[in-house]
């Protein structure tokens, strides 16, 4: 892209009436993506924003506060979506994924019943399902081998403590 040119984004979603994703075509490889988000704060947009695994993390260990048992469910559904997720082998796979069907309204009956964590902390549950959906994606395209996202997960889940949680989320990890 030229300097000064308009970025066209892949996918963008109005998530609720408070947030705004969306993805552009990434520099990392030839199908990596950029993931991008507004938020709405009394009646004005942010800047945008690049969603970071931490900010992900905390938003999980307030709802884990708020319901542990929900809460570990939430995280487990959230690791069966990270083996089941695939890096994108060329661009038809790309636009198939970056679908609101596939990465939201497959999901319906999750979107349900763990609607109530959302209650707690910043993030509702489809914007953490649709950051981690993405997040997978751009993780496992860049290197299919990856594994720091599902180490954050397990982690959250099994209550490392905090110090660990947040060296995984910020890539840090030992």
């Amino acid at each position: 892209m030229k300097k000064g040119e308009k970025e066209i984004p892949l996918f963008v979603s109005q998530i609720n009436e408070k947030f705004i994703i969306a993805v552009y075509q990434g520099a990392f490889s030839e199908y990596d993506i950029l993931i991008k988000y507004r938020q709405k704060n009394k009646d004005k947009w942010s800047r945008i924003r690049t969603p970071k695994h931490i900010h992900w993390a905390v938003d999980v260990l307030i709802k884990m506060h708020s319901d542990k048992e929900k809460t570990k469910q939430f995280l487990d559904f959230l690791i069966e979506i990270w083996n089941k997720t695939r890096p994108f082998k060329n661009k038809e796979e790309q636009k198939k994924s970056l679908s609101i069907n596939y990465l939201l309204e497959s999901n319906r009956e999750e979107l349900k019943k763990y609607e109530d964590l959302g209650e707690k902390g910043e993030y509702s549950i489809r914007f953490l399902i649709l950051l981690a959906k993405l997040l997978m994606l751009q993780e496992k395209t860049n290197l299919e081998t990856a594994y720091m996202f599902k180490k954050l997960l397990n982690s959250l889940k099994s209550g490392e403590d905090i110090f660990e949680i947040v060296s995984i989320a910020t890539h840090r990890g030992r």
